[in-house]
Formats: structure tokens, sequence, C-alpha cells
């Protein structure tokens, strides 16, 4: 959420951003509701600063045991406004909430302007595009070679975007998990296991409600969503919270299932397992003071690049312009990489700054030793990374022309030290 302040105080400054990120909001209208809001609670106080002078003036009728009855009937005419405008304010407040709640944050000025994807620079490219003797196919198509994977069972069983993993693909995945985890946990980053099922308070604070409520899957007996990236319940472990400064930052990393509806992607990578309703992801996230939070967030960025390093898969760095970036980042890298069956680069990451977008919706604050007041955090997510689409990435750079996988190196002691997975292996 933005700083109403903010708005109040650079109206022009915030447009031109907003603008810049294809947004549509309209300032002035959020401005004429914020003036309403203050002009009711200055007639407010106002009627409550002469109710207060004739409760005073009540009381010394009382005490002189003279006759209050028009005193105290002037002070129920004033009850009554002052219920008035209460009920109005509460309108007024839901309106201004609700127009600041779909307000996405400002870019940084760090952040290249541009209308789409077509304006993102790329920051550097890791690792050659290897070179076969023979066509390399897509994953989808190696995976169902092997039996690996199944995407018809998984339509009976659920509907389609789902696949099941069999024999080595399942323990693949489970591998692929395992060694992200350990790498990051040895850097420094807390292990979390969180609930996938959230309210709607953490949705609302991390940002995907009400903006995405078309892309969540809800519960509606139990008012609770499935989680669409572990950075929901991240962001809220210090929800309404002071932490202390000596404390910062907070490194987590989290394993979780992932849960979206892809309301908006029909059409768009139907096969495989780089856009499916359901995947396992590697999470990280950082709570930090506003002053460090960029330089957190390269570090966050070489973090997850680690895990394509470590596995010998080529990939790129993007850095997204103000038009491409997600609703809640002030900043943002994608990591992209190389998918020789299909023959272009495809997105695994996205490590965003949120700066304290997120952290005044969560209402997560940090006490200053050096003045004692409290200030919001900045908080940092990245995926470190996508599970099935590093899987994928895996299968398309390690096959070989007979239709096996070669193990990377990384993931063979996760995978019982083998060191392919082969055709006609039962």
């Amino acid at each position: 959420m933005l700083d109403l302040k903010l708005i109040r105080e650079n109206k022009e400054v915030v447009e031109t951003a907003l603008k810049n990120r294809n947004s549509k909001a309209n300032i002035s209208e959020i401005l004429s509701i914020d003036e309403s809001r203050r002009k009711i609670i200055q007639e407010v106080e106002a009627i409550k600063s002469a109710k207060n002078k004739q409760s005073e003036e009540i009381g010394k009728l009382k005490r002189d045991k003279k006759d209050a009855s028009v005193e105290m009937a002037e002070v129920g005419k004033l009850n009554v406004k002052i219920a008035e405008l209460d009920g109005k304010l509460a309108e007024v407040d839901a309106k201004l909430s609700e127009a600041l709640l779909v307000l996405p944050n400002i870019p940084d000025k760090s952040v290249p302007v541009g209308a789409d994807e077509k304006a993102n620079p790329v920051v550097r490219t890791v690792g050659d595009i290897p070179k076969y003797s023979f066509k390399p196919k897509p994953h989808w198509e190696v995976g169902e070679q092997l039996g690996i994977m199944e995407f018809e069972k998984a339509v009976k069983i659920a509907a389609s975007r789902f696949v099941i993993l069999k024999k080595e693909g399942a323990k693949l995945e489970r591998a692929i998990i395992n060694f992200m985890l350990d790498t990051h946990v040895s850097a420094g980053f807390t292990e979390i296991y969180p609930p996938y099922l959230v309210n709607g308070k953490s949705m609302q604070s991390s940002g995907q409600l009400p903006k995405f409520a078309d892309e969540l899957y809800k519960c509606s007996e139990d008012d609770l969503y499935l989680i669409p990236t572990a950075e929901v319940p991240l962001t809220n472990m210090h929800r309404d919270e002071v932490v202390k400064e000596d404390d910062l930052p907070f490194k987590y990393v989290s394993y979780s299932a992932c849960f979206r509806r892809e309301a908006g992607s029909y059409g768009k990578d139907l096969k495989g397992l780089i856009r499916v309703h359901q995947f396992d992801k590697v999470e990280l996230f950082k709570f930090t003071n506003p002053e460090s939070s960029f330089s957190e967030l390269e570090s966050m960025l070489l973090q997850a690049e680690e895990i394509l390093k470590k596995l010998r898969i080529p990939y790129r760095v993007i850095h997204l312009c103000t038009g491409d970036m997600g609703f809640a980042s002030a900043k943002t890298y994608d990591i992209e990489v190389w998918m020789p069956g299909l023959n272009m680069y495809k997105e695994i990451s996205s490590c965003s700054n949120c700066t304290d977008f997120q952290a005044r919706r969560a209402n997560i604050k940090f006490k200053r030793k050096a003045t004692g007041k409290s200030e919001f955090v900045h908080t940092l997510n990245g995926s470190g990374l996508a599970v099935g689409r590093t899987m994928a990435a895996i299968i398309e750079n390690y096959q070989q022309e007979n239709g096996d996988i070669v193990i990377p190196e990384a993931l063979r002691s996760f995978m019982g030290n083998v060191e392919k997975i082969s055709v006609g292996k039962p």
C-alpha cells in the first residue's frame, strides 16, 4: 500500500510513476476522497469539542443545583450528529482503503521505463547455449518417453494443467527441492515450512487481494485460500509486529506447493511443466531496514543464480521495466533459463524488492535504536527456484540422443548417486 501522505505531497510524481506502470488509477479521485474524509474528521472533532463544553456546563449547573435540561437536550442532538458523521466516516474510510489497496507500488528510480517485456534489458547472460548432434525434444516428450511423467491420467484425476510425476521423476522433484533448501540454508537462510492455507488478511497483506482474486483458489466454507506462493505466509510471519533493528535482516527460505488458477493465461504454455495449476517452489524472503534493501535484492538475486550455476544450466538475468513489474514490486529481476527443446529462454525466478509496500498493508515495523521511532520494514522475495521449471530445464539441457537424461553432478547425492535416468528402466 502506498503512503497516503506521499500521494498528497507528490501527486504529479505518483501519477507519472503509475502511468509508467500502465496503471489507470485516478489519483485525483483518491485525493478527493481523502479530502472528504478529513473534512468529516474536522467536523466530528468540532462537534465533540462543543459537546465537551456543554458537558462541562451541565456539570456546573448540576453542582449549582440548577436546571440543565436544555443543555442535556443539546448534548443529545450532538450525539446524534456524531453518530451520523461516524457512519459517513466509516463509509469514506472503506472507499479510501479500497482505492489504495488496488494501487500498485511505485517503481524505483533505477527501473527502466517501458510499456512491456520488450523494453526489459538483459543484465547478464551466464553459460553457453549447448549444441546438439540431434534435435532436442521438449521436456514433456522426454518425460513421457521415460515413463516419469503422465499428463492424461492427471487430467482424469483433476483437470488440464496438472501432471503426475512417477518413479525417477518424483525422486528428481524431491532431489531438486532438497538441493535448493540445503544450498540456501547453508547460505544463512532460516528454513520455514508454512501453512498452505491462509486467511484473507494474509492474502491482502501480501498484495494478492483484492487485485488478484480471480487467480486464487478459495475454500469458501472455511474462508481460507490456497497459497499461490510461499511469499504469502512468509510476508505474514511478522504481521502487526514491531521487531528489533538489530534482528534485521530476517532471511527465510521455504519450500511449498503453490496453487494458481492461471485465469489470464489461456492458450499459453499448454503443455509440460511451465504453466500448471499446482507446482512446487522454493521461496526466498527477506525483511530488511530501508537503507539496505536494494543491496539485499542484489544478494538475493545472486543466491537464486547460484542454483543454476551449480546445475550448470545456461541462463540470463533480465531487469524488468516499469510496465512489466509485479503489482507489489518496486524493482524486479527475472532469471530466465535456456530451454533447448523449446529453443527459447523461460522465466524460472523473479527477485523483487517491494520496499515498504507490503509492510504497510501488514503493519510490520522495526524500532530505530538511534531515535526510538518505529518505521516500516522493507520486504523482498524471490524464487530460489521454481522446482517444476528447474526439472524441465534439467531434462531439456541434459537429454541424450537415445532419450536418457544425465543427472547433474550437484543432484546425484540427492538421487542415491544415480547418474542418469534411462529409457526402458523399470
